[in-house]
């Protein structure tokens, strides 16, 4: 996941009157810009759906197992292998004393849960928990439990200590010789810690598996529960729905089954029929992000938890056409067949009467009623949109003709633009799909260009699911572009039926992904700056928008401007006959690579060298190899390179407009594993993409590669043929509204967003509503690059109240940032 003029409108001066708990008003004049917002209140906008927001997990950053799924101890059932991570082995997390094997055997608990732990007399293990481990409070209780084996009887030993001793009153467990039977005992801690260690020892030889160790105190108290301030942390929002369980998890991997027949797989995507029933049951897999996913949370426990926080789920299946890099398309019919009657009995788990087969299988895990699905998405982020949907076809016709009130959901593939994302919105929109999930990480730049993305989109086309989205970076900066086009979300409800940021839950200690909207170890968990704006807008929203328009900050784009630069990613590639040409066609810079590469500066990573008169990134594995040549100021100019591909997975990238290491322009040729040419701008170090197209590159072939810079405007040509162009002149309007109503309070919403240094004097004419004088406020506003902690909170909601509403009205917001005011109708 990468990381992005004030303008005078002589409004008058009427009376400034800021909230109590907001900023200071502004030392200087020079420092506040001056706005204008009329509402239109006799106008209808379009509606709001109540599950307009909501959350989209994925067991990716340890967002489940060590997470949101409360168990803690780690690698409890010895099932982790190498399949799941090249450093894992089956006492990963685990330290032994004495002797004790893993074994795979016919004397397993179950054939799907296939190793298990023989503990020789007189030994013990030792579980590591995560993070720094176990973590325990004082005064709690904690429920631990083991399957156990002893041919001739025996005695287990529980006990739990850190570096300062006991934390817990050991426990003795009689294990009897009747074969494998699950056993349990109450630890109840007398100090708080969180480095714990939980110690099983047996007096006999005894076969063990599922050890775990459960906190009583769980999210609803359920036996196999949710960690509580995580889940705690969701439910805050008032999520609209869940949408579980991925992400790349769903589209990638084997199709197959856990079975004999298959080998018992153990890189699948993620089936819901391995998840449900008796954990002890449940099958083990790798996960997609690098370590291993033991299903305990499993589609039961996503159900029972949308349903304890009153949001809509929403489940997402495999199509049968990976993503994420993979890119296949499975061809098996039989499979295939297999999969969407896999969906089909989904249904039925969750809406089928209890006597129904699955249904039945639902009430049996404690839930006899039905869970009420509506919406189910097919797929995720499919790189072969033709491939893809005619198996999505496929399975919408299967799910229509059985369950007509089903909303089927498709996708747009990994991008907010290019040709998968055109051709994929075609399919959708020629086949008339109820909605296409959308997914973009892009710069905060980005998100304050684009906020009006969706005022074009088909009215009477599919809705629009934002399934996943952010702006590359956790500090305040990111919330506030992401505020700001959240307010283009609402404006366009009657499109826009869904959104949700992603991802939702990071480990501090095990990252794939940043950033993160809450971010926990072993004992704490904390808001980013993203969530407190997520939960502003979350908990606001209201149920229909109000028309509104504002006056703008206009931009005052010069030419694009900078140096150039040479890069490689994964790649070794040759440079050479490097030319900056001026418009008046004067040389601006030039170098053949006869002598030295003096007049570059390495600012990447990799390794260069003049060789035979070519400039050389030697380490096909080194990523973002950048060298930079050149005057920041230059603009309007024609760059050559002869570009030679060497060895590696990708192209070669040529940057132009290059300002400094996080703000430039580069070509990438021949990227994603040599399979797209884009242009991509980065801003402040997080990137977007700007024009994409499928391409290779071959090795050894010599390219030449020509850049044209023209005011804002850039031509590009690969071999003499020009490639395409773009033209960057999109404002990143820092000042953004709408507003909204709330039909049960009878309160305006006014909801601003002000992403900038200067604060904004904005004149506010409700257009002659009936307000009282008295509104309620809330504020967040913080230093750009502010970032919460587990120890500090720079960006928090600050409430306060404003009485000097009227039909018309003045309002400073502060600089940088959100502020919502509830303003009741008379």
């Amino acid at each position: 996941m990468s990381r992005t003029a004030r303008w005078r409108l002589g409004l008058g001066t009427s009376a400034v009157l800021l909230a109590t708990a907001a900023l200071p008003a502004p030392a200087h004049a020079e420092d506040v810009t001056d706005y204008a917002i009329t509402v239109d209140p006799a106008a209808t906008g379009p509606t709001i759906d109540k599950t307009m927001y909501g959350v989209f997990f994925e067991d990716i950053n340890r967002a489940a197992d060590g997470g949101l799924y409360a168990e803690l101890v780690q690698n409890r059932s010895f099932e982790y292998s190498t399949d799941d991570n090249k450093a894992y082995t089956p006492l990963t997390a685990w330290t032994v004393s004495g002797t004790a094997r893993v074994l795979n055997d016919s004397g397993r608990l179950n054939d799907r849960n296939r190793a298990y732990l023989s503990l020789g007399a007189g030994s013990s293990v030792t579980n590591a928990g995560y993070n720094t481990g176990i973590a325990v409070r004082e005064g709690e209780t904690y429920d631990f439990s083991v399957w156990a084996r002893a041919e001739a009887g025996g005695t287990l030993t529980v006990t739990l200590q850190d570096s300062g001793g006991t934390l817990a009153t050991a426990r003795r467990i009689a294990v009897a010789k009747n074969g494998w039977a699950r056993y349990q005992a109450v630890l109840t801690a007398t100090r708080t810690s969180t480095t714990g260690r939980l110690t099983v020892a047996a007096d006999a030889a005894t076969a063990l598996d599922m050890v775990s160790l459960f906190p009583r105190d769980t999210y609803r108290h359920e036996p196999n529960g949710l960690r509580k301030d995580l889940a705690e942390k969701i439910a805050a929002l008032h999520p609209g729905f869940v949408r579980f369980p991925g992400g790349c998890l769903v589209n990638t991997g084997s199709m197959q089954d856990y079975s004999e027949a298959s080998g018992w797989q153990r890189k699948r995507s993620y089936q819901w029929k391995d998840t449900v029933g008796p954990v002890e049951r449940r099958a083990t897999n790798s996960n997609f992000w690098g370590y291993n996913q033991s299903y305990g949370l499993g589609y039961y426990e996503y159900f029972r938890f949308a349903e304890d926080v009153g949001a809509m789920p929403l489940p997402v299946v495999p199509a049968l056409v990976t993503g994420c890099g993979q890119n296949k398309a499975v061809t098996d019919e039989a499979l295939l067949q297999r999969h969407i009657q896999d969906t089909l009995d989904l249904v039925e788990f969750a809406n089928g009467p209890a006597s129904s087969k699955w249904g039945k299988v639902r009430a049996g895990m404690g839930h006899p009623k039905p869970f009420h699905l509506t919406h189910i998405e097919v797929g995720n982020e499919e790189n072969l949109p033709n491939e893809f949907f005619s198996r999505f076809q496929r399975f919408r016709a299967a799910l229509q003709a059985k369950y007509p009130y089903l909303k089927v959901i498709s996708n747009s593939g990994p991008d907010d633009a290019g040709a998968t994302f055109d051709t994929a919105w075609k399919l959708n929109r020629d086949a008339g799909v109820d909605m296409v999930d959308e997914h973009y990480y892009n710069s905060p730049q980005w998100f304050l260009q684009n906020n009006d993305r969706y005022d074009s989109y088909d009215r009477s086309g599919p809705k629009v699911f934002l399934g996943e989205y952010a702006s590359q970076g956790n500090a305040f900066k990111n919330g506030l572009a992401e505020a700001a086009y959240m307010t283009g979300l609402e404006r366009n409800a009657d499109v826009v039926k869904l959104a949700s940021y992603a991802p939702l839950f990071a480990n501090e200690e095990y990252v794939q992904w940043s950033p993160d909207m809450v971010w926990f170890n072993n004992h704490a968990s904390w808001n980013s700056a993203d969530y407190e704006v997520q939960k502003l807008f979350m908990t606001n929203v209201g149920d229909r928008v109000v028309p509104s328009t504002a006056t703008g900050t206009p931009s005052l784009n010069g030419p694009l401007t900078g140096a150039v630069g040479l890069s490689t990613w994964n790649t070794s590639a040759a440079y050479d006959d490097v030319r900056v040409t001026g418009a008046d066609g004067g040389t601006l810079f030039s170098d053949d690579f006869s002598g030295d590469a003096s007049r570059w500066t390495h600012t990447g990573t990799g390794a260069w060298t003049v060789q035979d008169g070519r400039f050389v990134q030697t380490d096909d594995a080194a990523e973002n190899t950048m060298v930079q040549a050149g005057d920041p100021s230059w603009h309007d100019y024609d760059l050559h390179v002869e570009a030679t591909k060497k060895s590696g997975k990708e192209g070669f990238l040529v940057a132009f407009g290059v300002k400094d290491t996080g703000n430039y322009y580069w070509w990438n040729i021949g990227g994603w594993n040599n399979t797209q040419t884009a242009v991509e701008q980065a801003v402040d170090g997080g990137k977007s993409t700007l024009v994409s197209k499928a391409g290779s590159v071959e090795t050894g072939r010599a390219y030449d590669v020509d850049v044209k810079v023209r005011g804002r405007q850039v031509t590009l040509y690969l071999d003499g043929e020009e490639w395409g162009s773009f033209t960057d002149d999109k404002p990143a309007e820092p000042f953004r509204q709408v507003v909204t109503r709330d039909a049960k309070t009878g309160e305006l919403i006014v909801k601003v967003v002000n992403a900038q240094a200067a604060a904004a004097r904005t004149a506010i004419d409700l257009g002659g509503a009936e307000v009282a004088s008295k509104a309620e406020v809330t504020t967040l506003a913080a230093a750009p690059d502010a970032v919460n902690t587990e120890t500090a909170t720079a960006v928090a909601p600050r409430t306060s109240t404003f009485t000097g509403v009227a039909g018309k009205f003045t309002y400073t917001f502060p600089a940088n940032s959100v502020t919502f005011l509830r303003i009741k109708q008379r």
